[in-house]
């Protein structure tokens, strides 16, 4: 009876896989960030340091599928290396106040902190935190492990306008970001 029981779940799980949606499938790419990132499927746009009076907090790299941002159809790969030490918690208070300094609704924002609460560590010196979007999947990579994921729609463009919006608080780390000559 187990051996039937077992070979029904297996035909179960392979007549599944075999009729996978594309989007069942279109979550692969969340599990391979150094293969994404070694296999040229990206183009890098621009980069820029982030720094506060002398120090410097991050480094960070901005690189999608066609080489233009935004990207809607393509992959999107934002990846910051930290200068210093930053608490998740603290990570967390920095989003919400360039959120709110962007005038997005708070009921707009709200339902990801928690999540991102759940997904963020805590930050060393020395760690790298990627974000990488196609359409609404999402992912977090720390040090190159996925982390946690956020599929819902538009999470990745209210995350990214952080950087991206025309009302950024750091035009000119926006302009790097985007290659945009001064």
């Amino acid at each position: 009876m187990l051996k039937i029981f077992s070979g029904l779940v297996v035909f179960i799980l392979s007549v599944n896989m075999a009729f996978s949606s594309p989007n069942d499938m279109a979550t692969e790419w969340k599990q391979n960030l150094s293969e994404l990132l070694e296999s040229n499927s990206t183009k890098q746009i621009g980069t820029a340091k982030f720094s506060v009076f002398i120090w410097d907090i991050y480094q960070s790299q901005l690189s999608t599928s066609s080489g233009n941002y935004p990207d809607p159809d393509g992959l999107i790969v934002y990846q910051i290396k930290y200068f210093k030490n930053i608490e998740s918690k603290e990570l967390i208070k920095k989003t919400i106040e360039q959120w709110q300094h962007l005038g997005i609704k708070s009921d707009r924002y709200t339902p990801y902190v928690k999540q991102l609460g759940n997904i963020w560590p805590d930050i060393e010196e020395g760690d790298q935190l990627a974000f990488i979007a196609k359409g609404d999947e999402s992912a977090f990579y720390y040090n190159g492990y996925l982390v946690g994921s956020i599929d819902n729609q538009g999470f990745a463009e209210v995350f990214l306008s952080i950087w991206f919006s025309e009302k950024t608080s750091q035009p000119e780390l926006r302009d790097s970001l985007l290659g945009i000559k001064s």
